[in-house]
C-alpha cells in the first residue's frame, strides 16, 4: 500500500478518483502540530527554537495516521504547494517518525532534506488536482523544500513573538484581556485609522462646472449634445490638487469656479455662435486583464460578488480540492502551455476565428517574489462551463459565481483586444470659451465577448467640423471635492499587496482578524476603525513605531523571501527583528501609562441598583453596563435602533453583533422576542 497524506478530506476524496487500488489517500485534517496555544513556544534565550507540540484534538489522528504508515511501504506527502504546505509536510515527516513534540537545542542547524526524511518518504506536489497532474506528480516526486519550511516557520515565529509579547502589554494598558496585536496585523489597522483621519480633517472646497445642452440642424430626430465647459482664452478651468496621505498620494480635481454668481457670470459672457471647432475620431484599443492572482482574485471578487475576502477564499479552496481551479494562493499570471493550447481551440471553436490573438498572450508578474513555477489561477479544464457545475453536489451558488469569474478572466486573457471609436468633440464659442464632449463606440468586442461590458457606452451625435451650433441652455451644477474613500475589502487587499505588507494568502484572515477584535467595523461595505482600534493603534504607533511602519513591515517581507529563495538563514532574520522590539517592548512595560476608554452615560437606571447606565465596549462590541460596576454586575446587549419596527411584536429593531464579528438586526424586546435578521430586506 501506498499512503498518500493530505491536508483535507474533500481532497482526499478528489485525488481518489484519479488512484488505483494500491493507494489509500487520508486526510490530516490541517495542521497536526503547531507551536503550543498556552504559551509563547519560542526560546528566545536558544535561537529561537520552537517548541512544536501535537494539539490534544489532533493526537487521536495522529496515532491513526502513525499506524497506517507502519503498514505503508511508502509514504507520499502531498500537502498543498506553498511556503505552508511544504511546513506541514515537513511536520507530517517528523511525527511519523516519531518525533512526535520539537526538542529545545542550544544550537539550532538547518537539516538538508536527505536527513529529515527517510527513503520509504515522498514529497509531490501539484497546483491543479487533475489526472495528469497527479500521475505527472506520482512519476516525478521530490523532497521538502527546507528552505520553505524555513520561511514559514520564521514567520510563525516572528508573528508568535509579536502577538504574545504585545498582546499581554495592551491587556496591561488597556484593561482589555481580549485586546491582540500582530505584525501584519496592527500595521493593516493603522492604514484604516490614518486613512479615517485623514477624511476627518479634509476640508471640503465647493466648485462649480457648466453644463451646455446644443441643438443643430445637423442633428436628427431631437438629438442634442451635452458638453462641459473647459477653458476660456486657452486657460482650463479644471484644476488638479493632490494630497499627501500616510499610504500614498490622492488626487482630486476640481474647477476655478467657486461660487454660483460666478458661474452665472460666464454664462452671461457667451457670445454666439458656438462652432463645432474639433472633431477628432480615433481608434482605440483595450486589452485584457491578466489572469486572476490570490490579490487581484480577492478585489474582483469583493467589487463585483460582495464577497469578502474571508469568504472568497473559503469558496475558492472548495473549487480548488474539487479539481475545479488551479491553486489559489498564488503571485503568478503565468499560463500552461496545455491551458493557452487548449482555451484557442475553444476560443476559435465557440466565437471564430477573428477572436483569436497571433499567438497566445503572456502578462509579467508584477510581484517582486513571485514564484514563476505556479500558474495564475485558472479553470482546470476551459471546456468545463458554468453550467456543467450543478452536477457536482457540494457545491452552491457562490461556487457558482466564484468559478464564473475564473473562467470568464482565465479565458478572456487569450482572446483578441477591444476596439473602439473613441470621438472627442469641441464646440467654441465667438468669445473663445470652449465646451467639450467625449463618446466611444464599441467597433469590435474582442475579450468582452467573454467577460460582458461593464459600463454602456455613450454615443455623441455626428456633427462637423466648422458646423455652427445653437447652444439650448447653460446650467451651473455644484460639486464639492471629495475626501479620499474609506478603504473596502478589496481596496485595502490592493493597498496591502502595493505596499508589500503581508502575503496574499495572509489578507483574509488578517482582515477577518481586526474585524472580530472590534479594532474595525463594516458600515455599508466600508472598513471604519473603532474608537478602540484608534487607540490601540495610537499607544503602538508611539512605543514601537518600527514595528508599525510600513516600510519596515515590507522590509521584513523581503527577508522573509529571502530565506525562501536561500539567501538567507532565520534565525539571524528573527534576531535582527527581535533585539530592538525587545529594547521598545522594555521601554512600554516600564513608562506606558495605563488608557481608559470612554464610557457613555446614558439617559437611563439601573434596574437593578438605580444607578446610572453607561455604554461599554467589551469583546463582542457594545453593550450597557451599569456605572457602579463592581458592586452592581447588570449588563445587557446594546444595540443601535434603525428606523423599522419588529414584524413580530413592534419593538424597534437594533443593529446587533454576533460572537464572530457579523452584524444583524435583532429585537430590542430580545430575549423576549427572538426575531433576527441578517439584511434589511428580510424585517417586513
Amino acid at each position: 500500500m501506498k499512503l498518500i497524506l493530505v491536508e483535507s478530506p474533500t481532497k482526499a476524496r478528489t485525488l481518489l478518483k484519479y488512484l488505483g487500488s494500491d493507494y489509500r489517500v487520508e486526510a490530516t485534517m490541517g495542521h497536526i502540530r503547531d507551536l503550543p496555544k498556552s504559551a509563547l513556544g519560542v526560546d528566545v534565550e536558544h535561537d529561537f527554537t520552537p517548541n512544536y507540540v501535537i494539539p490534544r484534538d489532533k493526537k487521536k489522528r495522529v496515532s491513526e495516521l502513525q499506524d497506517l504508515a507502519k503498514q505503508a511501504e511508502t509514504v507520499i506527502l502531498a500537502s498543498d504547494p506553498d511556503r505552508e504546505g511544504e511546513a506541514i509536510a515537513w511536520h507530517m515527516a517528523e511525527i511519523l517518525q516519531g518525533k512526535t513534540e520539537s526538542r529545545k537545542q542550544k544550537k539550532t542547524t538547518v537539516r538538508p532534506p536527505s536527513s529529515v526524511l527517510r527513503h520509504s518518504f515522498q514529497r509531490i506536489t501539484f497546483h491543479e488536482i487533475t489526472e495528469s497532474a497527479i500521475k505527472h506528480a506520482l512519476e516525478h516526486p521530490g523532497e521538502i523544500d527546507m528552505r520553505l519550511v524555513d520561511a514559514q516557520q520564521a514567520r510563525r515565529i516572528l508573528d508568535r513573538l509579536v502577538g504574545y509579547k504585545l498582546s499581554p502589554l495592551l491587556w496591561r494598558k488597556l484593561s482589555r484581556k481580549w485586546l491582540s496585536a500582530g505584525r501584519v496585523q496592527s500595521v493593516t489597522v493603522r492604514l484604516i485609522v490614518e486613512r479615517e483621519r485623514e477624511i476627518e480633517k479634509f476640508q471640503k472646497q465647493p466648485y462649480f462646472t457648466i453644463e451646455g445642452t446644443f441643438k443643430g440642424d445637423t442633428l436628427q430626430g431631437g438629438e442634442e449634445i451635452h458638453a462641459i465647459l473647459l477653458s476660456h482664452d486657452g486657460k482650463k478651468y479644471e484644476e488638479v490638487i493632490k494630497y499627501e496621505l500616510f499610504d500614498g498620494i490622492y488626487t482630486s480635481s476640481k474647477t476655478s469656479i467657486v461660487k454660483d454668481v460666478d458661474a452665472q457670470t460666464i454664462i452671461a459672457d457667451f457670445e454666439k455662435p458656438f462652432v463645432v471647432s474639433s472633431v477628432e475620431k480615433k481608434e482605440v484599443k483595450r486589452f485584457p486583464p491578466a489572469p486572476f492572482t490570490t490579490s487581484t482574485l480577492q478585489q474582483d471578487a469583493g467589487r463585483r460578488l460582495y464577497f469578502s475576502a474571508k469568504r472568497t477564499m473559503q469558496v475558492a479552496q472548495k473549487l480548488y480540492e474539487e479539481g475545479l481551479i488551479t491553486y489559489h494562493r498564488t503571485d503568478s499570471v503565468n499560463l500552461s502551455e496545455k491551458f493557452l493550447t487548449e482555451s484557442r481551440e475553444y476560443i476559435g471553436h465557440e466565437y471564430g476565428a477573428a477572436y483569436l490573438p497571433d499567438a497566445p498572450r503572456t502578462f509579467q508578474t508584477k510581484s517582486k517574489v513571485a514564484q514563476e513555477a505556479h500558474e495564475a489561477i485558472r479553470p482546470t479544464e476551459v471546456h468545463r462551463t458554468v453550467g456543467e457545475l450543478h452536477a457536482i453536489a457540494d457545491l452552491n451558488h457562490d461556487h457558482m459565481r466564484l468559478y464564473e469569474l475564473i473562467w470568464k478572466r482565465a479565458l478572456a486573457s487569450q482572446v483578441k483586444e477591444a476596439v473602439f471609436d473613441a470621438t472627442t468633440i469641441l464646440i467654441t464659442s465667438k468669445n473663445a470659451y470652449i465646451f467639450q464632449t467625449q463618446g466611444s463606440v464599441v467597433k469590435f468586442d474582442g475579450f468582452l465577448k467573454v467577460m460582458g461590458k461593464e459600463n454602456g457606452e455613450t454615443i455623441v451625435p455626428p456633427v462637423s467640423e466648422g458646423e455652427t451650433l445653437d447652444l439650448k441652455n447653460a446650467t451651473p451644477v455644484a460639486h464639492e471635492t471629495a475626501p479620499p474613500p474609506r478603504y473596502t475589502e478589496a481596496t485595502l487587499v490592493k493597498t496591502l499587496e502595493e505596499k508589500d505588507i503581508g502575503r496574499p494568502s495572509t489578507y483574509a484572515p488578517t482582515i477577518s482578524t481586526i474585524i472580530e477584535r472590534q479594532y474595525v467595523k463594516k458600515e455599508e461595505k466600508k472598513l471604519v476603525p473603532t474608537e478602540l482600534g484608534g487607540l490601540v493603534n495610537d499607544f503602538l504607533v508611539s512605543y514601537f513605531p518600527e514595528v508599525m511602519s510600513l516600510p519596515f513591515t515590507a522590509k521584513m517581507e523581503a527577508r522573509l523571501d529571502a530565506i525562501a529563495n536561500g539567501e538567507a538563514t532565520w534565525g539571524p532574520v528573527v534576531n535582527e527583528f527581535y533585539c530592538p522590539f525587545s529594547e521598545a517592548l522594555s521601554h512600554a512595560l516600564e513608562r506606558a501609562e495605563t488608557i481608559k476608554l470612554k464610557v457613555e452615560d446614558l439617559d437611563e437606571k439601573c434596574p437593578e441598583c438605580q444607578h446610572t447606565l453607561v455604554l461599554r465596549t467589551g469583546r463582542y462590541g457594545k453593550f450597557v453596563a451599569c456605572s457602579n460596576f463592581p458592586t452592581c454586575k447588570y449588563t445587557r446587549q446594546y444595540g443601535e435602533k434603525i428606523d423599522m419596527n419588529c414584524p413580530k411584536c413592534g419593538s424597534p429593531i437594533v443593529v446587533k453583533r454576533s460572537k464572530r464579528g457579523k452584524t444583524f438586526y435583532g429585537c430590542s424586546n430580545y430575549p423576549t422576542c427572538t426575531f433576527a435578521a441578517w439584511k434589511k430586506e428580510d424585517i417586513k
